[in-house]
């Protein structure tokens, strides 16, 4: 009988991407009920994205995870696994993939980015919702006792072929009161005046030219010579 294959390689393309943690490790803090970031061998801590796809790519990945499933599974496994998607009102499904930030006393190496012409992305990017990206890694069957059965994806690499700018929004309604002037802007060309025909054709009068004097000549300054010669000392 043939041994099993170690891993079982997953992508999916053109999703959207949902909260993304890529950056660096986070975990959930139950106190501050949000993720924060963490070193990568505290506990929960982890590399994380999830994502959004249409029916299609969702049929499409369910089936790698399932092929996955049956090539893993153990004797003692069920047959199947609940399909884990959440779908949205919209039509759309969701799902995640991550990566621990260890596993045992061995870090892992964080997913690498790339761009759509498949160059690196710096080590500190951060990929923001709404982007469009290509998920790699590999499809990690489970099925254990207080954590149910499934097939969980372990990204290795996310490509961004859209990126969208992150955008800072204010947690403020609009109300009445101060208001900031601005200003306008310093560029903007002056409406010049308008001139009439009688003014342009209007008898222009010359100056009188007035004689200038002829300036004396002043005197050598005995101190300056004296200056001047020393110069050339």
């Amino acid at each position: 009988m043939a041994d099993k294959p170690k891993t079982i390689p997953f992508m999916i393309s053109q999703v959207e991407a949902l909260y993304p943690r890529l950056d660096k490790t986070y975990r959930f803090d139950s106190k501050e009920k949000r993720s924060v970031p963490c070193d990568v061998f505290d506990d929960g801590a982890k590399y994380e994205v999830s994502f959004r796809m249409n029916s299609e790519q969702a049929k499409k990945l369910f089936s790698q995870m399932k092929t996955a499933y049956a090539e893993r599974a153990g004797d003692d496994w069920p047959e199947k696994f609940d399909n884990p998607f959440t779908k949205e009102e919209e039509g759309t499904y969701k799902f995640k993939s991550s990566l621990k930030g260890a596993y045992g006393k061995d870090a892992t190496r964080k997913p690498t980015q790339y761009d759509a012409s498949n160059a690196k992305l710096p080590d500190d990017f951060l990929l923001t919702t709404g982007s469009t990206i290509n998920i790699a890694g590999v499809c990690v069957p489970y099925h254990a006792k207080g954590v149910g059965t499934g097939v969980s994806l372990r990204m290795n690499a996310v490509q961004v072929t859209n990126y969208v700018p992150m955008q800072m929004s204010s947690p403020f309604e609009a109300t009445e009161g101060f208001e900031a002037d601005l200003g306008g802007n310093p560029f903007q060309s002056v409406t010049e005046p308008e001139v009439s025909e009688e003014e342009v054709t209007e008898e222009i009068v010359e100056p009188k030219k007035v004689a200038k004097k002829s300036a004396s000549v002043k005197a050598k300054d005995p101190e300056i010579d004296a200056i001047v010669d020393d110069w050339d000392d």
